[in-house]
């Protein structure tokens, strides 16, 4: 069965839609547009296939597929599914702590795989955030819409107090701007060690914590531990990598900065490229610190490029329609079978060799599009 979501739109960037600044709220509000700079459009044609396999004797397997939305530098132009064997109509559902879509799947006495195909054309923009440290203005108290963006989540963002006394070591003496928050960043930078084979998958800031390495959401879960114990608000944002991959999923870092709104940071991303710069023995040392600068100077001053594609925000909540239990994110599915989740994949991982579910992907830009955390040329306007 095919079923064709046409006209997806939400929301918008303020800057792109304005050409200039939007009026900021005399109250800081979760749902404000970002002040941000949008450029460099590009449509994409984005095909998923997910081919879901429970275990024999499966009763019913269920699955939930993350439905981009419009907003925050993307336009979602039309989604659809279709699924096989089995025809399935997917429910549309927004699950309502953070506003997620997704569309959900019941199958029943499955056999063998099933399979899940989604066609979604989306225009996605370069954002620049370009923060100045100067004008942040964090406010004393912060409106209880944030709260949820500030709370302690344990086997998620946790903040207790083991958290809170690496943050002592980390920023001894605070200055309630968002030059601590950096500095959080940087430690981060300079502690952990890329590691697709000993990962969370689940967005744990313990586990980047006690074993100082994972991947993308263990990077950015422990980033936003530490910036709600600054007191910022902060959460993960997961969504898809439009370029050819093991596995399309990866997530950024999202902080809530006035007047900026919501800005983006990737820091993973930032550390394997610098670190590959660092390695890279054609250039002159001085050619490698300058390239390397400009790596945290865009970094820091917030930046999103316009090959990912933005799905889900916030970590430990319901699904819609419920599973069985919260969850921590949802990097392309999440799927149950009698209640119990199916374990996550990373084809990222060379040791792994069993799937419950995986994902191919095929995505057609229209024009050729640079990997700003692979070309080092798109670090020219953060050179000094």
């Amino acid at each position: 069965m095919r079923i064709v979501l046409a006209g997806i739109v939400l929301a918008a960037v303020c800057a792109a839609a304005t050409g200039g600044r939007c009026d900021e709220p005399a109250v800081p509000d979760p749902g404000q547009l970002a002040r941000v700079d949008a450029r460099e459009p590009v449509t994409y044609d984005v095909e998923l296939v997910y081919a879901v396999t429970a275990p024999a004797g499966t009763r019913e397997l269920r699955v939930w597929i993350p439905v981009p939305q419009t907003g925050d530098g993307q336009e979602i132009r039309s989604a659809e599914f279709e699924t096989f064997p089995d025809d399935q109509a997917p429910a549309i559902e927004s699950e309502p702590e953070f506003g997620n879509r997704f569309a959900s799947f019941v199958f029943k006495r499955p056999l063998g795989a099933q399979v899940i195909r989604t066609r979604i054309r989306a225009t996605v923009q370069e954002l620049r955030w370009n923060v100045d440290p100067e004008e942040v203005r964090l406010p004393e108290t912060w409106p209880a819409s944030f709260d949820v963006y500030r709370r302690h989540e344990p086997g998620a963002v946790a903040t207790d107090e083991r958290f809170q006394a690496t943050l002592m070591r980390i920023v001894p003496d605070r200055g309630g701007s968002v030059t601590d928050f950096t500095r959080v960043l940087r430690w981060v930078d300079e502690s952990l060690e890329y590691d697709h084979h000993d990962a969370s998958l689940r967005a744990s800031a313990e586990h980047a914590l006690e074993r100082r390495r994972g991947h993308c959401s263990d990077y950015h879960s422990l980033c936003a531990a530490f910036g709600r114990l600054l007191g910022q608000p902060t959460r993960v944002a997961y969504g898809l990598n439009l370029f050819p991959k093991g596995s399309p999923s990866h997530c950024k870092l999202e902080a809530f900065l006035p007047p900026y709104g919501w800005v983006s940071f990737d820091v993973s991303e930032t550390q394997r490229l610098s670190r590959r710069i660092e390695q890279d023995e054609s250039m002159s040392a001085a050619e490698r610190e300058a390239l390397r600068r400009a790596c945290f100077a865009r970094l820091d001053s917030g930046f999103r490029e316009n090959s990912w594609l933005a799905q889900t925000r916030g970590t430990n909540y319901e699904l819609a329609p419920r599973a069985s239990r919260k969850v921590n994110v949802v990097r392309t599915l999440y799927a149950e079978a009698d209640g119990e989740p199916l374990p996550e994949p990373d084809p990222a991982d060379p040791d792994e060799r069993m799937f419950a579910w995986m994902t191919a992907h095929r995505f057609t830009a229209d024009r050729e599009v640079p990997n700003p955390f692979v070309d080092r040329g798109t670090l020219a306007p953060w050179i000094r």
